[in-house]
């Protein structure tokens, strides 16, 4: 019988992702363009962002950063690709023509990740492109409606759109899920909120979705907040002893516990936890630990919560419903990108294809136009 050492190893291959600016990049088919934001606020010095200034501003203010959306939208892209061309789109579409493309939803929902499929235009996209916004994130929409119009080259289009779609669906899925919770919370002082149960290399931009959806954030990661879980009390020797260690280690991060009967609740409360999870309480249950806490820690009810008993567990005066299934179950806003011809522009400017190329059209309905490159 082999072992893990005697098994062959597989060497790892070293391959880097295209940065937009380096200069392989225009050999692969990508670059900047004049409105890139490399050495605008976002150079060397401070993100390293290859994005248009405009678009990396919007995604900070978001709370996203700007450099890790450009990188998922690198990284979704190459794996499209594969290190070759869009072999479908190359043969079929000639290299000059110019065509406007509508996300549009195909059913009602929440939406969420408009300016990261921007990205993903930016990163696919020869030329600069035009954008026009009929949505903003948060928003919600009915099916048929158009959310973002891009007028770019077609080809670039054609080969950014599984990736743009990909992530602008799973994270308006999400942020709709989020929606229907918080719609049956509403008028309670209960909020929804996710937990680390996410997409690995997603985490940031499927708890942005959360926000979008109208619920809140756990913690993003181990080490920004403690949860004392049925595991590390078995390692601890208890509750109270997995809390007073961490407590000590860790002085100035707050501490969840987890616990599952009311004699525990009263054991950590006395201990000093900040937070206290109820993990599986029934509605009856929740009411005696809201009665037994007092206001002394934020109570937060996990397991055995559905959008039917959301609203019996929010009215306990409990302050957070955790609910994994947000990130990890939600089925995807199906929304599908539609081709049209663009606004006519002088067929003897195509190499040098810019925003002055696309008319009056290419601006936002609640803003200036967006531009990419």
């Amino acid at each position: 019988m082999s072992t893990p050492e005697d098994s062959p190893r597989p060497e790892a291959v070293d391959v880097p992702l295209i940065q937009i600016g380096a200069p392989a990049a225009a050999s692969a088919g990508g670059g900047c363009g004049d409105g890139c934001g490399c050495s605008d606020g976002f150079g060397p010095d401070d993100l390293e962002c290859g994005l248009d200034p405009e678009l990396a501003q919007l995604l900070a203010e978001s709370g996203l950063d700007p450099v890790q959306v450009e990188d998922v939208a690198h990284v979704a892209v190459e794996e499209d690709l594969d290190h070759g061309v869009d072999v479908t789109t190359v043969a079929t579409v000639p290299e000059d023509a110019v065509a406007t493309g509508d996300f549009t939803a195909r059913e009602g929902g929440t939406v969420a990740g408009i300016h990261v499929a921007e990205a993903v235009l930016s990163v696919v996209a020869t030329d600069e492109f035009a954008v026009e916004r009929h949505v903003a994130d948060g928003d919600r929409v009915e099916a048929g409606q158009k959310l973002l119009s891009v007028t770019a080259r077609t080809r670039d289009l054609l080969t950014a759109e599984r990736s743009a779609l990909n992530l602008l669906c799973r994270l308006s899925g999400i942020a709709t899920a989020t929606r229907a919770w918080a719609d049956v919370l509403e008028g309670t002082s209960a909020k929804v909120r996710d937990t680390r149960k996410t997409t690995p290399g997603l985490r940031a931009l499927e708890k942005y979705a959360v926000r979008c959806g109208g619920g809140v954030n756990h913690r993003m990661s181990l080490s920004d907040a403690a949860l004392v879980k049925d595991n590390h009390v078995v390692a601890a020797g208890g509750v109270a002893e997995a809390f007073k260690a961490v407590r000590d280690s860790f002085p100035g991060v707050a501490v969840e516990v987890e616990v599952d009967t009311l004699h525990q609740v009263r054991e950590v409360l006395d201990a000093g936890a900040d937070l206290i999870l109820l993990d599986n309480f029934t509605p009856g249950e929740t009411a005696e630990a809201v009665g037994i806490v007092a206001g002394r820690a934020i109570l937060e009810s996990s397991g055995r919560l559905t959008l039917d008993t959301a609203r019996a567990y929010a009215e306990t005066g409990v302050d957070f419903l955790a609910v994994g299934a947000l990130t990890h179950s939600s089925p995807i806003l199906d929304i599908g990108l539609d081709l049209r011809e663009a606004e006519p522009f002088d067929a003897d400017d195509a190499d040098d294809f810019d925003t002055d190329d696309l008319g009056a059209d290419a601006g936002s309905d609640d803003g200036p136009d967006g531009v990419g490159a």
